[in-house]
């Protein structure tokens, strides 16, 4: 059996990514053209999965975000402070190349996003997500993301919830 063994890291901005493709033209496209410009702007932070030969077989990208005290879910809203809005970090894509999907790195991903940022030194209520489809909802949901009320494609998972969710 042949094990692919991965380490990510932060996305070195000269490195080659014209290879990577995972089937999302605007994550490709992103991928490709946009990403070293946002890191540059200091807009987001872009990590990847690399395998021992360097090839780049996944990505995220994290940034500060806010969510307004009034979309959470009521329940978990009365619980915080009486601000208009609390800080989160957003999770603004997460690809996998299409050679690589069905192995558990998308999983391994978001698990290094979520330690990543539960970790910093700035805190963060939640990590959100804007999932592009009901598929990339679900993988969320599996792994204990929850819907805002008023936009089921936008979910959050509480750091505070993260030790007891096994991804």
């Amino acid at each position: 059996m042949n094990v692919t063994t991965f380490r990510i890291t932060a996305l070195n901005p000269n490195g080659d990514r014209t290879a990577f493709c995972c089937g999302v033209e605007a994550l490709d496209r992103y991928f490709h053209q946009q990403v070293t410009q946002d890191i540059r702007r200091r807009i987001t932070a872009c990590f990847v999965a690399v395998t021992d030969d360097d090839q780049i077989a996944g990505y995220y990208t994290l940034a500060t975000a806010s969510a307004l005290l009034t979309d959470l879910p009521q329940t978990i809203g009365k619980k915080l402070p009486r601000y208009p809005s609390v800080p989160t970090v957003r999770m603004g894509r997460l690809a996998v190349k299409q050679t690589f999907k069905g192995i558990g790195l998308g999983a391994a991903l978001l698990a290094d996003a979520l330690d990543r940022s539960s970790r910093s030194e700035i805190v963060a209520f939640a990590l959100v997500v804007d999932a592009k489809d009901e598929e990339a909802a679900c993988f969320y949901r599996h792994h204990g993301f929850i819907s805002f009320p008023n936009a089921k494609m936008s979910l959050f998972l509480p750091f505070d919830t993260i030790k007891s969710v096994h991804i």
